[in-house]
C-alpha cells in the first residue's frame, strides 16, 4: 500500500523558500502568504478593479472565495458568466474564442517542485491554453502541500492523491467522474508573465 498521506502536508518554512528561489529562477515570480487571508489579499492587489478575468474550475479558488468575488461582485469583467449564457451547440467557435485569451487567468496548480518546475492536469485541457500562451497574465494561488521534490514525484501526486480526490468531488456534484488526459509541465516562463502565490495551508488538492 503506497503512502500518499504526505501529499496533503503543508511544506516547511526551508522547503517553501528554497522552492520560491527555484521558481523566480525559472521566471515565475513568487509571493509567500502566511495563510489563506494573505493569500486572497495578494490576490486582489494583483488584479485591478474592471480587469478581464477568466478561471478554470479550482477547489482552491471556491475555498477562498475568489471565484464568487470575481462572478459575482461586479468588479471585474469576468469571462466564465459570459461563457455559462452562451448556447454551447450554435455558439461554440465563441465560447472557444472567448476563454482562450483572457488578459488575466486564475487558478491553481497540482504540483510545484523543489527545483521550480509547475505540473497541471486536465480532463478537458479548457485552462491549459490560456496558461501556455493565451493568456496575458497568469496567477496561481497554490497551497504548500503541493510541493513535491522533483517531476516523478509530482506525477505520481496528481495520479495517486489528486484524480481520486477531483472524482470524489465531481461524483459529489455533478454525478460525473474524472479523467486525467493532459499534464502541462511548465520549465519556464519569461519574467514578468506568471505570478504564483504559495500559501502556508492546505487548500484544495
Amino acid at each position: 500500500m503506497i503512502d500518499i498521506s504526505k501529499f496533503a502536508l503543508p511544506a516547511s518554512d526551508a522547503r517553501i523558500e528554497r522552492t520560491a528561489l527555484a521558481l523566480e529562477a525559472n521566471g515565475i515570480h513568487t509571493l509567500i502568504a502566511e495563510n489563506s487571508e494573505q493569500a486572497r489579499k495578494l490576490f486582489f492587489e494583483l488584479v485591478p478593479e474592471g480587469s478581464q478575468i477568466h478561471q478554470g474550475s479550482s477547489a482552491t479558488l471556491d475555498t477562498l472565495g475568489i471565484t464568487a468575488d470575481i462572478e459575482t461582485s461586479g468588479r471585474f469583467d469576468a469571462i466564465r458568466p459570459k461563457l455559462r449564457s452562451l448556447d454551447r451547440q450554435t455558439q461554440a467557435d465563441q465560447i472557444r474564442h472567448l476563454g482562450a485569451s483572457p488578459d488575466i487567468m486564475v487558478g491553481s496548480v497540482n504540483a510545484v517542485t523543489e527545483d521550480g518546475h509547475v505540473l497541471v492536469a486536465s480532463a478537458t485541457g479548457s485552462q491549459l491554453g490560456p496558461y501556455v500562451s493565451g493568456a496575458k497574465k497568469v496567477i496561481w494561488i497554490v497551497g504548500t502541500q503541493k510541493i513535491v521534490k522533483d517531476l516523478e514525484e509530482g506525477l505520481r501526486r496528481i495520479q495517486e492523491y489528486v484524480v481520486p480526490l477531483e472524482g470524489e468531488r465531481l461524483l459529489k456534484a455533478y454525478g460525473m467522474n474524472t479523467s486525467l488526459n493532459k499534464v502541462l509541465i511548465v520549465n519556464k516562463e519569461r519574467p514578468g508573465r506568471i505570478t504564483m502565490i504559495l500559501a502556508k495551508e492546505n487548500l484544495g488538492f
